[in-house]
């Protein structure tokens, strides 16, 4: 009898157990409304707002980090509208879908913001035109209007304290967002760090470390000093700039700070804008993607460098990474071109299958790209890239863009971290 009964627990233990895992590969279908974040998951949210990059991580144990908040301007023929509409300002949007994605949690904050660089497109372009903020003291766009609305515990930017490397930059936004910081700082007791390469412990996890103990964020490159990936030790790509013609300088988005993102086996690369393809001419210096790819090696997921623009995801450094999936932030006609699309298409690169996921693909680019365009498997909306507990499998699921429906479009996966 006691065989029996022992027989008929094992027997539901294996049914549970199935129901679970089968509840972790499919715990959604297209149509629903995005499942809030679960204990274990790791979510990263691409935000699309048609206006630049945005990217929200909730960690395995529910720690919280935004990379970017852009607001980019210009031609109109050339950029893309709102999303989902022009009734709300863009940073407000971004601010929302935050709240909307952290109400799980009793005190909705992020507790960690990492600027990758200073340009429009990441962390808000400023004009006169803008509204001020609460203080009075700066203008609202991209990550200063996000703060308006949602907490932020520190902030990690390249620049900090002095914003000089590799010169001052007296842009307003700039001086916009500094302004900012010190309000911040006095007002909020928000705490500022540079980004420190090499390092695995600047951004970690802070409501259950001890739980997921495989889960790091590893400080990869920034003003060009990268980790070799030995230890916590960075080497210096650019050289002094004593050496250098002013014209030769390392450019803004050369400086970008990278990260990469581990739990188990699961990789995710993010490098802001760096570049690794250069023009005739320039200094071999220039490709900063390179040395970076040695340092961090295979990903399951790429979120492309420069949003895919001509002098991006150079061969090796996709040869390196072998990324299983790309993730591409859109929001101009020339993202990404056609001859970025081929390199990342190309199995000549690397073998084996690869999925390219866009937020937002204009008609105009659509037309240059032409066929090829139905090599992606998604062109427009949200992507969630969701990761079960412990890293070990993946799914990418598209969310519509159209109005606050959070609503699941596509699911892609499970795939398999290697």
């Amino acid at each position: 009898m006691f065989k029996k009964y022992l027989n008929i627990t094992i027997l539901i233990t294996v049914i549970v157990y199935s129901l679970n895992s089968f509840t972790l590969l499919y715990p959604q279908q297209v149509g629903d409304e995005i499942s809030e974040w679960s204990q274990g998951y790791l979510d990263i949210h691409f935000i699309n707002i048609g206006k630049g990059e945005c990217a929200l991580c909730i960690l395995p144990d529910g720690t919280t980090l935004l990379i970017d908040a852009g607001v980019v301007t210009g031609e109109k023929r050339r950029i893309v509208e709102t999303r989902p509409s022009d009734s709300r300002t863009p940073g407000e949007w971004m601010a929302r879908y935050i709240q909307r994605m952290l109400a799980f949690k009793s005190q909705q904050k992020i507790d960690y913001f990492v600027l990758s660089h200073f340009h429009d497109d990441h962390m808000g372009y400023v004009d006169e035109t803008m509204r001020l903020s609460s203080s009075g003291d700066y203008r609202l766009s991209g990550i200063t209007e996000v703060a308006e609305y949602v907490k932020i515990d520190k902030i990690i930017d390249r620049g900090w304290p002095d914003y000089s490397y590799p010169i001052p930059d007296p842009s307003e936004m700039v001086e916009n967002y500094r302004r900012f910081l010190k309000y911040q700082q006095s007002a909020n007791k928000v705490r500022i760090e540079r980004f420190k390469p090499g390092l695995n412990d600047q951004i970690t996890l802070l409501e259950m470390p001890e739980k997921y103990p495989n889960f790091e964020i590893r400080n990869v490159a920034a003003n060009g000093e990268i980790w070799t990936g030995v230890a916590q030790n960075t080497r210096k790509h650019f050289p002094p700039l004593a050496q250098l013609d002013e014209r030769d300088f390392p450019s803004e988005n050369m400086c970008s700070i990278a990260i990469r993102m581990s739990y188990g086996a699961f990789d995710l690369f993010s490098g802001g804008d760096l570049s690794g393809v250069f023009d005739e001419g320039e200094p071999i210096w220039h490709d900063v993607e390179t040395p970076v790819a040695q340092a961090v090696g295979p990903v399951e997921v790429n979120v492309l460098n420069h949003h895919g623009a001509m002098d991006s995801q150079n061969a090796y450094f996709l040869s390196a990474l072998r990324p299983r999936v790309h993730i591409l932030q859109a929001w101009s006609s020339d993202h990404p071109t056609l001859r970025t699309l081929k390199r990342l298409l190309s199995e000549r690169i690397y073998p084996g299958p690869r999925d390219i996921f866009a937020t937002n693909i204009m008609e105009a680019n659509k037309i240059v790209i032409g066929n090829r365009l139905k090599e992606l498997k998604s062109d427009q909306g949200h992507i969630v890239v969701r990761v079960n507990p412990g890293g070990e499998r993946y799914r990418v699921l598209i969310l519509d863009d159209s109005e606050e429906s959070y609503r699941i479009n596509a699911i892609h996966g499970p795939y398999q971290s290697r």
